[in-house]
Parts: structure tokens; sequence; C-alpha cells
């Protein structure tokens, strides 16, 4: 079974009572580099409750954009004219670092201006597992709540369906 079959599957459970299955799936994957991450992606949540969730879904969340190492979009939305922008949520921008997590070494995105960490692995060369990671910040719920993580995946497109406005 290939780790897109596994993800497939994995998708179709439950995950709203534990992090278990993500993570014993993502400890599974294969780590990437900065260079994998240099893409336009669309991200999709993965439903464990978490308040992230919801937060992406009121922003109209479309996914990210990683221009080059020092450049990333972490919040690439819809407005309501049905074009996408930067959403600056979040404090601002992000960029890409090699970061060890879980005792491997991965591309990890960092925002900066709050203290969160994506932390990305290889289900196929065209599609990425994250998990969110960080710190406590003021004006934001907790990043792990109640010992929970944020889930995402993201699928590599080469163009956007509408325009980017700046």
């Amino acid at each position: 079974m290939t780790k897109t079959q596994e993800f497939t599957e994995l998708l179709s459970q439950d995950h709203s009572r534990n992090d278990e299955q993500l993570f014993n799936f993502f400890d599974s994957l294969l780590p990437l580099t900065i260079d994998d991450m240099i893409s336009k992606w669309k991200g999709e949540d993965i439903n464990t409750g978490h308040w992230v969730s919801k937060e992406l879904v009121n922003m109209n969340w479309y996914g990210k954009w990683y221009k080059n190492q020092l450049e990333a979009i972490p919040l690439v939305c819809f407005n309501q004219q049905g074009k996408l922008f930067s959403e600056q949520k979040f404090k601002g921008e992000a960029s890409l670092w090699m970061v060890e997590y879980r005792g491997v070494t991965t591309a990890t995105m960092v925002y900066d201006g709050v203290p969160i960490f994506d932390h990305f692995k290889k289900i196929s060369d065209n599609h990425v597992l994250g998990v969110m990671n960080g710190k406590n910040t003021s004006g934001l719920p907790e990043i792990i709540q109640n010992g929970r993580y944020y889930f995402f995946h993201m699928k590599r497109v080469s163009n956007y369906p509408t325009d980017f406005i700046s």
C-alpha cells in the first residue's frame, strides 16, 4: 500500500478523540527539504476538532505559497470578491527552515509574527502532511489545545483558481 493509499484510509477514520493515528502516520513519512516546498499549495483540514479548523473556514483559507525560503505566504485566502490574498491574521508572513521535530529534521514553516511552526512530511511528491506546533501567545487560543495538535494536508498546484491580489 502506498503512503497516498494509507492516507486516504486514515482520512476516513474519526480523529476527534486523539492524535495517535495521525502522529503514527506522520512519523512514518519521509522528511522534506526547503526546495521540496517551494510552490503553491492547496490546503485541506483534517478534522480533529481543533480551533484552527474553524478559524481557517472563517478566513476562507485556500492554501499556502512558498516563493522561496524567506518569502512564504501562510494564509492564502479568498476575499469577498472571490480573489486570493494574503490574510494577516497571524501577524504577517513566514519563512521556511529545516527544524528537528519528533526526532527528524524536516522542512518547517515559521510564522513571522507568532511563535507557531508548521512541520511537513512527504505523502508523495505533490502531497504533504502538516502538523502545527508552537507556544501559546497573547490574543490566540492555545496552539496545542488540551494536548491536541492541528493537522492538515496540502497538494501542490501549478496555478491558483483565480487571481492573487497584493
